[in-house]
Protein backbone atom coordinates (compact mmCIF):
# COMPACT_ATOMS: atom_id res chain seq x y z
CA UNK A 1 0.00 0.00 0.00
CA UNK A 2 2.07 2.85 -1.31
CA UNK A 3 -0.80 5.33 -1.35
CA UNK A 4 -1.64 6.67 2.09
CA UNK A 5 -5.08 8.14 1.50
CA UNK A 6 -7.59 7.50 4.28
CA UNK A 7 -11.38 7.59 4.27
CA UNK A 8 -13.85 8.14 7.12
CA UNK A 9 -17.26 6.69 6.26
CA UNK A 10 -20.17 8.06 8.28
CA UNK A 11 -18.22 11.26 8.89
CA UNK A 12 -21.30 13.37 9.65
CA UNK A 13 -22.43 11.19 12.56
CA UNK A 14 -21.63 12.29 16.13
CA UNK A 15 -18.49 10.16 16.54
CA UNK A 16 -17.49 10.25 12.88
CA UNK A 17 -17.37 14.05 13.00
CA UNK A 18 -15.25 13.99 16.17
CA UNK A 19 -12.78 11.65 14.47
CA UNK A 20 -12.70 13.79 11.32
CA UNK A 21 -11.98 16.95 13.28
CA UNK A 22 -9.23 15.33 15.33
CA UNK A 23 -7.69 13.82 12.19
CA UNK A 24 -7.41 17.31 10.71
CA UNK A 25 -5.94 18.61 13.98
CA UNK A 26 -3.23 15.92 13.65
CA UNK A 27 -2.38 17.09 10.13
CA UNK A 28 -4.23 14.33 8.28
CA UNK A 29 -6.46 14.98 5.27
CA UNK A 30 -9.06 12.21 5.19
CA UNK A 31 -11.69 11.80 2.52
CA UNK A 32 -15.11 12.22 4.14
CA UNK A 33 -17.73 9.76 2.96
CA UNK A 34 -21.27 8.70 3.72
CA UNK A 35 -24.65 8.07 2.23
CA UNK A 36 -25.84 11.70 2.06
CA UNK A 37 -24.01 14.35 0.03
CA UNK A 38 -26.15 17.05 1.64
CA UNK A 39 -24.95 16.07 5.11
CA UNK A 40 -21.34 15.56 4.06
CA UNK A 41 -20.65 18.76 2.18
CA UNK A 42 -21.00 21.34 5.00
CA UNK A 43 -18.45 19.49 7.15
CA UNK A 44 -16.14 18.91 4.18
CA UNK A 45 -16.29 22.61 3.27
CA UNK A 46 -15.58 23.66 6.85
CA UNK A 47 -12.58 21.34 7.18
CA UNK A 48 -11.32 21.82 3.61
CA UNK A 49 -11.55 18.11 2.81
CA UNK A 50 -12.77 16.10 -0.19
CA UNK A 51 -16.14 14.36 0.14
CA UNK A 52 -17.66 11.37 -1.64
CA UNK A 53 -21.28 10.27 -1.30
CA UNK A 54 -21.64 6.50 -1.72
CA UNK A 55 -24.31 4.09 -0.59
CA UNK A 56 -23.16 0.85 0.99
CA UNK A 57 -25.46 -1.13 -1.27
CA UNK A 58 -23.83 0.32 -4.41
CA UNK A 59 -20.72 -1.80 -5.08
CA UNK A 60 -19.57 0.35 -7.98
CA UNK A 61 -19.83 3.58 -5.97
CA UNK A 62 -18.00 1.99 -3.03
CA UNK A 63 -15.22 0.72 -5.28
CA UNK A 64 -14.85 4.25 -6.71
CA UNK A 65 -14.75 5.74 -3.18
CA UNK A 66 -12.08 3.26 -2.06
CA UNK A 67 -9.81 3.67 -5.08
CA UNK A 68 -6.28 4.42 -3.82
CA UNK A 69 -7.49 4.44 -0.18
CA UNK A 70 -5.14 2.66 2.24
CA UNK A 71 -7.37 2.58 5.35
CA UNK A 72 -11.08 3.08 6.07
CA UNK A 73 -12.44 4.11 9.46
CA UNK A 74 -16.07 2.98 9.28
CA UNK A 75 -18.32 4.99 11.61
CA UNK A 76 -21.82 4.43 10.18
CA UNK A 77 -24.04 2.16 12.25
CA UNK A 78 -25.94 0.07 12.95
CA UNK A 79 -22.91 -2.02 12.08
CA UNK A 80 -24.96 -5.21 12.02
CA UNK A 81 -26.28 -3.83 8.71
CA UNK A 82 -23.36 -1.73 7.45
CA UNK A 83 -20.15 -3.56 8.37
CA UNK A 84 -20.33 -6.50 5.97
CA UNK A 85 -20.68 -4.51 2.72
CA UNK A 86 -17.85 -2.20 3.74
CA UNK A 87 -15.60 -5.09 4.81
CA UNK A 88 -16.24 -6.91 1.54
CA UNK A 89 -15.55 -3.74 -0.44
CA UNK A 90 -12.28 -3.26 1.46
CA UNK A 91 -11.20 -6.85 0.77
CA UNK A 92 -12.04 -6.45 -2.92
CA UNK A 93 -10.14 -3.17 -3.18
CA UNK A 94 -7.10 -3.94 -1.00
CA UNK A 95 -8.03 -1.44 1.73
CA UNK A 96 -7.47 -2.02 5.45
CA UNK A 97 -10.69 -1.83 7.47
CA UNK A 98 -11.39 -0.62 10.99
CA UNK A 99 -14.61 0.46 12.68
CA UNK A 100 -15.97 1.70 16.00
CA UNK A 101 -18.62 -0.96 16.57
CA UNK A 102 -19.41 -2.65 19.85
CA UNK A 103 -21.68 -5.24 18.22
CA UNK A 104 -20.68 -8.82 18.95
CA UNK A 105 -22.12 -10.10 15.69
CA UNK A 106 -19.75 -7.85 13.72
CA UNK A 107 -16.70 -9.22 15.55
CA UNK A 108 -17.87 -12.75 14.82
CA UNK A 109 -18.47 -11.85 11.18
CA UNK A 110 -15.02 -10.31 10.77
CA UNK A 111 -13.42 -13.33 12.45
CA UNK A 112 -15.27 -15.53 9.97
CA UNK A 113 -13.79 -13.52 7.08
CA UNK A 114 -10.21 -13.99 8.30
CA UNK A 115 -9.16 -16.30 5.46
CA UNK A 116 -10.53 -13.98 2.76
CA UNK A 117 -8.83 -10.97 4.32
CA UNK A 118 -5.57 -12.87 4.76
CA UNK A 119 -5.57 -13.91 1.10
CA UNK A 120 -6.14 -10.29 0.07
CA UNK A 121 -3.49 -8.91 2.45
CA UNK A 122 -6.17 -6.75 4.10
CA UNK A 123 -6.49 -6.14 7.85
CA UNK A 124 -9.98 -6.31 9.37
CA UNK A 125 -9.94 -4.69 12.82
CA UNK A 126 -13.44 -3.83 14.07
CA UNK A 127 -13.81 -2.29 17.53
CA UNK A 128 -11.10 0.38 17.44
CA UNK A 129 -12.95 2.63 19.86
CA UNK A 130 -14.03 2.39 23.48
CA UNK A 131 -15.62 -0.80 22.28
CA UNK A 132 -13.26 -2.61 22.74
CA UNK A 133 -9.77 -1.08 23.04
CA UNK A 134 -9.57 -0.62 26.86
CA UNK A 135 -11.12 -3.94 27.82
CA UNK A 136 -9.37 -5.86 25.04
CA UNK A 137 -5.98 -4.44 25.99
CA UNK A 138 -6.60 -5.19 29.67
CA UNK A 139 -7.68 -8.74 28.80
CA UNK A 140 -4.46 -9.27 26.83
CA UNK A 141 -2.33 -7.84 29.67
CA UNK A 142 -4.07 -10.07 32.22
CA UNK A 143 -3.55 -13.11 30.02
CA UNK A 144 0.15 -12.28 29.79
CA UNK A 145 0.17 -12.08 33.60
CA UNK A 146 -1.54 -15.50 33.90
CA UNK A 147 -1.42 -17.49 30.67
CA UNK A 148 -3.01 -20.50 32.39
CA UNK A 149 -6.22 -18.56 33.21
CA UNK A 150 -9.48 -20.41 32.68
CA UNK A 151 -11.82 -17.51 33.56
CA UNK A 152 -11.76 -13.85 32.51
CA UNK A 153 -14.10 -11.21 33.90
CA UNK A 154 -14.03 -7.63 32.64
CA UNK A 155 -15.96 -4.48 33.47
CA UNK A 156 -15.99 -0.71 33.39
CA UNK A 157 -17.48 2.16 35.35
CA UNK A 158 -18.14 5.29 33.32
CA UNK A 159 -20.05 8.55 33.63
CA UNK A 160 -20.12 9.07 29.85
CA UNK A 161 -23.46 9.68 28.18
CA UNK A 162 -24.68 7.92 25.06
CA UNK A 163 -24.48 9.20 21.51
CA UNK A 164 -27.54 8.58 19.29
CA UNK A 165 -25.74 5.78 17.45
CA UNK A 166 -24.75 3.96 20.63
CA UNK A 167 -28.27 4.27 22.03
CA UNK A 168 -29.73 2.76 18.84
CA UNK A 169 -27.27 -0.13 19.00
CA UNK A 170 -28.32 -0.81 22.60
CA UNK A 171 -31.95 -1.01 21.51
CA UNK A 172 -31.09 -3.82 19.10
CA UNK A 173 -29.78 -5.98 21.95
CA UNK A 174 -32.88 -5.62 24.12
CA UNK A 175 -34.76 -8.38 22.33
CA UNK A 176 -31.83 -10.77 22.44
CA UNK A 177 -30.74 -10.83 26.09
CA UNK A 178 -27.34 -10.96 27.74
CA UNK A 179 -24.33 -12.98 26.62
CA UNK A 180 -21.40 -14.75 28.27
CA UNK A 181 -18.85 -17.30 27.07
CA UNK A 182 -18.84 -20.73 28.68
CA UNK A 183 -16.29 -23.39 27.76
CA UNK A 184 -15.45 -21.53 24.58
CA UNK A 185 -19.05 -21.07 23.40
CA UNK A 186 -21.18 -17.92 23.58
CA UNK A 187 -24.39 -18.44 25.56
CA UNK A 188 -27.40 -16.12 25.67
CA UNK A 189 -28.49 -15.27 29.21
CA UNK A 190 -31.55 -13.44 30.56
CA UNK A 191 -31.19 -9.71 31.17
CA UNK A 192 -29.92 -9.00 34.70
CA UNK A 193 -29.36 -12.66 35.60
CA UNK A 194 -25.66 -12.43 36.55
CA UNK A 195 -24.67 -9.98 39.27
CA UNK A 196 -21.71 -9.46 41.60
CA UNK A 197 -19.93 -6.72 43.54
CA UNK A 198 -16.84 -5.18 41.94
CA UNK A 199 -14.39 -2.45 42.84
CA UNK A 200 -13.77 -0.97 39.39
CA UNK A 201 -11.39 1.55 40.90
CA UNK A 202 -13.51 3.94 42.95
CA UNK A 203 -15.12 1.72 45.54
CA UNK A 204 -17.13 -1.48 45.50
CA UNK A 205 -20.35 -1.38 43.48
CA UNK A 206 -23.18 -3.73 42.60
CA UNK A 207 -22.71 -4.80 38.97
CA UNK A 208 -24.63 -6.66 36.27
CA UNK A 209 -23.32 -8.70 33.33
CA UNK A 210 -23.97 -7.22 29.87
CA UNK A 211 -23.51 -8.54 26.31
CA UNK A 212 -20.35 -6.49 25.67
CA UNK A 213 -18.18 -7.16 22.65
CA UNK A 214 -15.36 -8.75 24.66
CA UNK A 215 -17.44 -11.89 25.03
CA UNK A 216 -16.30 -12.40 21.43
CA UNK A 217 -13.09 -10.40 21.11
CA UNK A 218 -11.38 -11.28 24.38
CA UNK A 219 -11.63 -14.93 23.40
CA UNK A 220 -9.92 -14.19 20.08
CA UNK A 221 -7.22 -12.23 21.94
CA UNK A 222 -6.59 -14.66 24.81
CA UNK A 223 -8.35 -18.00 24.11
CA UNK A 224 -9.62 -17.94 27.71
CA UNK A 225 -12.78 -20.09 27.48
CA UNK A 226 -14.98 -18.44 30.13
CA UNK A 227 -15.69 -14.71 29.81
CA UNK A 228 -18.14 -12.26 31.41
CA UNK A 229 -18.37 -8.44 31.24
CA UNK A 230 -19.99 -6.20 33.92
CA UNK A 231 -21.06 -2.61 34.47
CA UNK A 232 -22.22 -1.00 37.74
CA UNK A 233 -25.97 -0.76 38.18
CA UNK A 234 -28.33 -0.24 41.08
CA UNK A 235 -30.14 -3.38 42.30
CA UNK A 236 -33.42 -1.60 41.55
CA UNK A 237 -32.47 -1.01 37.93
CA UNK A 238 -31.22 -4.59 37.64
CA UNK A 239 -34.67 -5.81 38.67
CA UNK A 240 -36.22 -3.61 36.00
CA UNK A 241 -33.88 -5.22 33.47
CA UNK A 242 -35.01 -8.65 34.59
CA UNK A 243 -38.62 -7.69 33.89
CA UNK A 244 -37.67 -7.07 30.25
CA UNK A 245 -37.07 -10.79 29.81
CA UNK A 246 -40.81 -11.46 29.58
CA UNK A 247 -41.03 -9.02 26.66
CA UNK A 248 -37.95 -9.96 24.65
CA UNK A 249 -40.16 -11.38 21.91
CA UNK A 250 -41.84 -7.99 21.58
CA UNK A 251 -38.59 -6.02 21.72
CA UNK A 252 -37.29 -8.01 18.75
CA UNK A 253 -40.08 -6.75 16.50
CA UNK A 254 -38.95 -4.29 13.85
CA UNK A 255 -41.74 -1.77 14.42
CA UNK A 256 -41.01 -1.66 18.17
CA UNK A 257 -37.31 -1.11 17.55
CA UNK A 258 -38.04 1.57 14.95
CA UNK A 259 -40.35 3.36 17.41
CA UNK A 260 -37.68 3.31 20.14
CA UNK A 261 -35.01 4.50 17.70
CA UNK A 262 -37.31 7.35 16.71
CA UNK A 263 -37.41 8.42 20.35
CA UNK A 264 -33.62 8.39 20.38
CA UNK A 265 -33.55 10.77 17.42
CA UNK A 266 -35.89 13.11 19.30
CA UNK A 267 -34.17 13.09 22.68
CA UNK A 268 -30.56 11.83 22.63
CA UNK A 269 -27.61 14.08 21.88
CA UNK A 270 -23.97 13.14 22.30
CA UNK A 271 -22.08 14.72 25.23
CA UNK A 272 -20.48 18.12 24.68
CA UNK A 273 -16.72 18.68 24.72
CA UNK A 274 -16.91 20.20 28.21
CA UNK A 275 -18.93 17.23 29.46
CA UNK A 276 -16.48 14.75 27.95
CA UNK A 277 -13.50 16.54 29.49
CA UNK A 278 -14.90 15.93 32.98
CA UNK A 279 -15.62 12.24 32.50
CA UNK A 280 -13.27 9.34 33.09
CA UNK A 281 -13.71 5.60 32.82
CA UNK A 282 -12.47 3.00 35.29
CA UNK A 283 -11.74 -0.32 33.57
CA UNK A 284 -11.32 -3.50 35.63
CA UNK A 285 -10.47 -7.11 34.87
CA UNK A 286 -9.88 -10.39 36.68
CA UNK A 287 -8.32 -13.66 35.58
CA UNK A 288 -8.58 -16.89 37.53
CA UNK A 289 -7.36 -20.43 37.42
CA UNK A 290 -9.66 -22.10 39.90
CA UNK A 291 -7.84 -25.43 39.72
CA UNK A 292 -4.67 -23.77 40.97
CA UNK A 293 -6.39 -21.26 43.23
CA UNK A 294 -4.77 -18.36 41.35
CA UNK A 295 -6.25 -14.91 40.74
CA UNK A 296 -5.00 -11.58 39.37
CA UNK A 297 -6.77 -8.24 39.01
CA UNK A 298 -5.92 -5.47 36.56
CA UNK A 299 -7.14 -1.89 36.32
CA UNK A 300 -6.63 1.06 34.01
CA UNK A 301 -8.22 4.52 34.01
CA UNK A 302 -9.02 6.10 30.64
CA UNK A 303 -10.64 9.22 29.28
CA UNK A 304 -14.38 9.14 28.55
CA UNK A 305 -15.56 6.60 25.99
CA UNK A 306 -15.92 9.03 23.09
CA UNK A 307 -12.45 10.51 23.48
CA UNK A 308 -11.06 6.97 23.71
CA UNK A 309 -12.86 6.17 20.47
CA UNK A 310 -11.52 9.25 18.69
CA UNK A 311 -7.91 8.84 19.79
CA UNK A 312 -8.00 5.05 19.67
CA UNK A 313 -9.28 4.98 16.10
CA UNK A 314 -6.62 7.39 14.95
CA UNK A 315 -3.87 5.47 16.79
CA UNK A 316 -4.89 2.27 15.00
CA UNK A 317 -5.11 4.21 11.73
CA UNK A 318 -1.55 5.48 12.12
CA UNK A 319 -0.41 1.94 12.92
CA UNK A 320 -2.05 0.64 9.74
CA UNK A 321 -0.56 3.38 7.58
CA UNK A 322 2.88 1.96 8.38
CA UNK A 323 1.79 -1.69 8.58
CA UNK A 324 3.72 -4.30 6.60
CA UNK A 325 2.41 -7.50 8.23
CA UNK A 326 -0.12 -10.11 7.15
CA UNK A 327 -3.77 -9.48 6.46
CA UNK A 328 -6.63 -11.12 8.32
CA UNK A 329 -8.88 -10.47 11.29
CA UNK A 330 -7.32 -8.75 14.32
CA UNK A 331 -8.50 -7.46 17.66
CA UNK A 332 -6.96 -4.11 18.69
CA UNK A 333 -4.54 -5.79 21.13
CA UNK A 334 -3.52 -8.41 18.56
CA UNK A 335 -2.80 -5.68 16.01
CA UNK A 336 -1.19 -2.99 18.18
CA UNK A 337 -0.26 -4.72 21.45
CA UNK A 338 -1.90 -4.41 24.86
CA UNK A 339 0.06 -1.19 25.48
CA UNK A 340 -2.21 0.61 23.00
CA UNK A 341 -4.63 1.78 25.70
CA UNK A 342 -1.80 3.22 27.81
CA UNK A 343 -0.70 5.44 24.92
CA UNK A 344 -4.06 7.20 24.50
CA UNK A 345 -4.57 10.74 25.88
CA UNK A 346 -6.21 10.58 29.32
CA UNK A 347 -5.15 6.98 29.99
CA UNK A 348 -2.96 5.77 32.82
CA UNK A 349 -0.84 2.64 33.06
CA UNK A 350 -2.33 -0.83 33.47
CA UNK A 351 -1.83 -1.84 37.11
CA UNK A 352 -1.92 -5.42 38.39
CA UNK A 353 -2.76 -6.67 41.88
CA UNK A 354 -4.07 -9.76 43.67
CA UNK A 355 -6.99 -8.04 45.48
Amino acid sequence: MNNKQILIYGAYGYTGELIARQAVAKGLKPILAGRSAAKLQPLANELGLPAIAASLDDEEALAHALKDVAVVIHCAGPFSATAEPMMRACIANGTHYQDITGEMSVYQMAHGMDAEARAAGVVLCPGTGFDVIPTDCLAAALHKEMNSATHLTLGFDSDSGLSPGTAKTSIESLGVGGAVRRNGKIEVTPHGELTRKINFGRGEKFAVAIPWGDVATAYYSTEIPNIEVYIPMSPRRAKKMQKLNAFRWLLRMKWVQNWMKGKVDEKVRGPSESQRSQQQTWVWGEVRNDRRGERRVGRVVTANGYDVTVHGSLAVLEHLLGYTGNGGYFTPSKLCGHELVEKLPGSGAIKMSID
